[in-house]
Protein backbone atom coordinates (compact mmCIF):
# COMPACT_ATOMS: atom_id res chain seq x y z
CA UNK A 1 0.00 0.00 0.00
CA UNK A 2 0.80 3.66 -0.36
CA UNK A 3 1.39 4.39 3.42
CA UNK A 4 4.54 1.59 3.55
CA UNK A 5 8.39 3.03 3.27
CA UNK A 6 8.55 2.90 -0.32
CA UNK A 7 9.83 6.35 -1.83
CA UNK A 8 6.94 8.84 -3.21
CA UNK A 9 6.41 8.12 -7.10
CA UNK A 10 7.47 11.19 -9.35
CA UNK A 11 4.78 12.93 -11.26
CA UNK A 12 5.89 11.80 -14.33
CA UNK A 13 5.93 8.62 -12.96
CA UNK A 14 3.15 5.72 -14.51
CA UNK A 15 0.58 4.46 -11.91
CA UNK A 16 -1.82 1.77 -11.69
CA UNK A 17 -5.13 1.49 -11.36
CA UNK A 18 -4.94 1.11 -7.51
CA UNK A 19 -2.66 3.69 -7.49
CA UNK A 20 -5.23 5.95 -9.40
CA UNK A 21 -8.41 4.59 -7.80
CA UNK A 22 -7.14 5.50 -4.50
CA UNK A 23 -5.60 9.38 -5.98
CA UNK A 24 -9.79 10.27 -7.40
CA UNK A 25 -10.81 8.19 -4.72
CA UNK A 26 -13.23 6.20 -6.66
CA UNK A 27 -13.40 2.23 -7.17
CA UNK A 28 -11.32 0.49 -9.70
CA UNK A 29 -14.36 -0.94 -11.34
CA UNK A 30 -15.45 2.68 -12.37
CA UNK A 31 -11.85 3.76 -14.15
CA UNK A 32 -12.70 0.26 -15.92
CA UNK A 33 -16.35 1.44 -16.53
CA UNK A 34 -15.16 4.74 -17.60
CA UNK A 35 -12.62 3.59 -20.62
CA UNK A 36 -15.56 1.99 -21.92
CA UNK A 37 -17.34 4.87 -22.37
CA UNK A 38 -14.62 7.54 -22.93
CA UNK A 39 -12.20 6.60 -25.69
CA UNK A 40 -9.91 9.43 -24.82
CA UNK A 41 -9.10 6.90 -22.03
CA UNK A 42 -6.68 4.58 -23.15
CA UNK A 43 -3.94 3.31 -20.44
CA UNK A 44 -0.88 1.35 -21.34
CA UNK A 45 -1.94 -1.97 -21.14
CA UNK A 46 0.70 -4.81 -20.25
CA UNK A 47 0.79 -8.56 -19.24
CA UNK A 48 -2.44 -10.10 -18.02
CA UNK A 49 -4.10 -6.50 -19.16
CA UNK A 50 -2.95 -4.51 -16.32
CA UNK A 51 -3.31 -0.90 -17.09
CA UNK A 52 -0.74 1.76 -16.26
CA UNK A 53 -1.71 5.44 -16.80
CA UNK A 54 0.08 8.32 -17.77
CA UNK A 55 0.19 11.51 -16.20
CA UNK A 56 -2.08 12.96 -19.11
CA UNK A 57 -4.23 9.98 -18.41
CA UNK A 58 -4.65 11.19 -14.74
CA UNK A 59 -5.24 14.52 -15.67
CA UNK A 60 -8.26 13.54 -18.23
CA UNK A 61 -9.56 11.36 -14.93
CA UNK A 62 -9.57 14.08 -12.59
CA UNK A 63 -11.43 16.17 -15.38
CA UNK A 64 -14.00 13.98 -15.99
CA UNK A 65 -14.79 13.41 -12.42
CA UNK A 66 -14.92 16.71 -11.97
CA UNK A 67 -17.28 17.42 -14.99
CA UNK A 68 -19.55 14.03 -13.73
CA UNK A 69 -19.85 14.55 -9.79
CA UNK A 70 -18.72 18.46 -9.16
CA UNK A 71 -20.47 20.28 -12.46
CA UNK A 72 -23.89 18.01 -12.61
CA UNK A 73 -23.01 16.81 -16.48
CA UNK A 74 -24.18 13.05 -17.70
CA UNK A 75 -21.82 10.51 -19.20
CA UNK A 76 -23.06 11.86 -22.47
CA UNK A 77 -22.80 15.32 -21.84
CA UNK A 78 -19.39 14.77 -20.85
CA UNK A 79 -18.34 12.49 -24.50
CA UNK A 80 -19.77 15.87 -26.32
CA UNK A 81 -17.75 18.29 -24.85
CA UNK A 82 -14.54 16.28 -24.84
CA UNK A 83 -15.16 14.99 -28.31
CA UNK A 84 -16.02 19.20 -29.36
CA UNK A 85 -12.60 19.95 -27.79
CA UNK A 86 -11.40 17.41 -29.90
CA UNK A 87 -12.39 18.88 -33.12
CA UNK A 88 -11.69 22.58 -32.00
CA UNK A 89 -15.40 23.67 -31.06
CA UNK A 90 -14.83 24.84 -27.65
CA UNK A 91 -11.81 26.11 -25.82
CA UNK A 92 -13.22 25.64 -22.35
CA UNK A 93 -16.03 24.09 -20.86
CA UNK A 94 -19.08 25.81 -19.67
CA UNK A 95 -21.21 24.42 -16.85
CA UNK A 96 -24.77 23.42 -17.88
CA UNK A 97 -25.94 26.09 -15.40
CA UNK A 98 -23.82 28.89 -16.69
CA UNK A 99 -24.85 28.40 -20.46
CA UNK A 100 -24.94 31.22 -22.20
CA UNK A 101 -28.07 32.91 -23.47
CA UNK A 102 -26.73 31.85 -27.28
CA UNK A 103 -25.65 28.04 -25.72
CA UNK A 104 -29.79 27.96 -24.54
CA UNK A 105 -30.99 28.87 -27.82
CA UNK A 106 -28.46 26.65 -29.66
CA UNK A 107 -29.90 23.97 -27.69
CA UNK A 108 -33.83 24.61 -28.03
CA UNK A 109 -32.93 24.95 -32.18
CA UNK A 110 -30.84 21.53 -32.31
CA UNK A 111 -34.15 20.41 -29.92
CA UNK A 112 -36.91 21.87 -32.50
CA UNK A 113 -35.04 20.36 -35.50
CA UNK A 114 -34.96 17.00 -33.80
CA UNK A 115 -38.73 17.01 -32.72
CA UNK A 116 -39.46 18.57 -36.71
CA UNK A 117 -37.72 15.15 -37.87
CA UNK A 118 -39.24 12.54 -35.64
CA UNK A 119 -42.88 14.45 -36.37
CA UNK A 120 -42.22 13.86 -40.13
CA UNK A 121 -41.25 10.29 -39.65
CA UNK A 122 -44.04 9.48 -37.64
CA UNK A 123 -46.45 11.15 -39.96
CA UNK A 124 -44.93 9.15 -42.96
CA UNK A 125 -44.79 5.77 -40.74
CA UNK A 126 -48.21 6.32 -40.39
CA UNK A 127 -49.14 6.40 -44.07
CA UNK A 128 -47.11 3.95 -45.06
CA UNK A 129 -49.19 1.58 -42.58
CA UNK A 130 -52.81 2.58 -43.63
Amino acid sequence: MAGDNRPKKSAAAFRTISEVADELDLQQHVLRFWETKFSQINPMKRGGGRRYYRPEDITLLKRIKSLLHDDGYTIKGVQKLLSDEAAGHTSSHASPVNASQADIEDYRSEISAAIGELEDLKNFLTRTAN
